[in-house]
């Protein structure tokens, strides 16, 4: 199996902290390479203001081969179902830095009934009628070959500050390998990708936020996203920041201003 998913706290059906008072859940579709400490600070936030969190985390191999993200995506619908059969709360899609390409864009695809999934048509309408909003931390970025190159070394993930070389000769080599061969297939999927974040202007209010001296997610294509998405019709707020760098240090600073 490619990725998991996992309920970062209590289930709506357990009686989270809140429900009675109009919570939901929030379901994060967490950072590359990041575990489920890492993602705890955002989970408790979260369950501080009554809302239940399912997160799921996304793997390397997601973000060039599709029919995984599918699957992925689809598990984490199933799951989600599960509690909203029980009983519909909002729902929230919090998406972070590589998990848009990574898992989020598919589950919009299988809700939009853009692709076949495992579920049934009641069930996708059941979500679809659920969601109230989505959030977009550091993100979207640009799919291209090297995307997942530069998430793999840059020093917040490998928690070291600078690769070791021969671990980055290899990754770029890699890089470079699907570039020829796949040059084609990655084109078509960044559309796709794209035209399915999107077509999904409607699924709003939507929170957006960026920073300018961000190295992964370029400050610059993530305000061409929020721009366009109010050209569609879009209800967009855009938060940026001067100086939040695209690691786990952040979390502290966007608790804070969130709370």
């Amino acid at each position: 199996m490619w990725g998991r998913h996992y309920w970062g706290g209590r289930r709506p059906s357990d009686g989270a902290a809140g429900a009675e008072a109009g919570g939901g859940v929030v379901v994060m579709f967490a950072w590359l390479s990041s575990q489920e400490r890492h993602v705890r600070a955002y989970v408790d936030l979260y369950a501080a203001l009554g809302w239940a969190c399912l997160v799921c985390h996304s793997d390397f191999i997601t973000l060039f081969m599709p029919e995984k993200a599918a699957v992925l995506a689809d598990r984490v619908l199933t799951e989600l179902v599960k509690e909203l059969n029980i009983r519909p709360v909002p729902v929230v899609f919090a998406s972070f830095s590589g998990g848009p390409k990574g898992c989020t864009y598919k589950v919009l695809q299988l809700i939009e009934r853009r692709c076949k999934g495992q579920l049934n048509l009641d069930d996708y309408q059941l979500v679809r009628d659920c969601i109230c909003g989505q959030i977009y931390d550091s993100s979207p970025v640009d799919f291209v070959s090297d995307l997942g190159t530069r998430f793999l070394l840059h020093p917040s993930v490998l928690k070291m500050p600078e690769p070791p070389r021969v671990l980055s000769w290899m990754t770029r080599g890699i890089a470079s390998g699907l570039d020829t061969l796949f040059t084609g297939k990655f084109e078509a999927q960044r559309k796709e990708y794209w035209e399915t974040l999107y077509s999904s202007v409607h699924v709003g209010p939507i929170l957006i936020f960026c920073s300018e001296d961000d190295e992964l997610a370029p400050c610059s294509v993530v305000q061409n996203f929020g721009r366009r998405l109010l050209e569609l019709g879009g209800d967009v707020n855009l938060i940026k920041w001067h100086s939040s760098p695209h690691d786990i240090t952040s979390i502290t600073l966007r608790n804070t201003e969130l709370q």
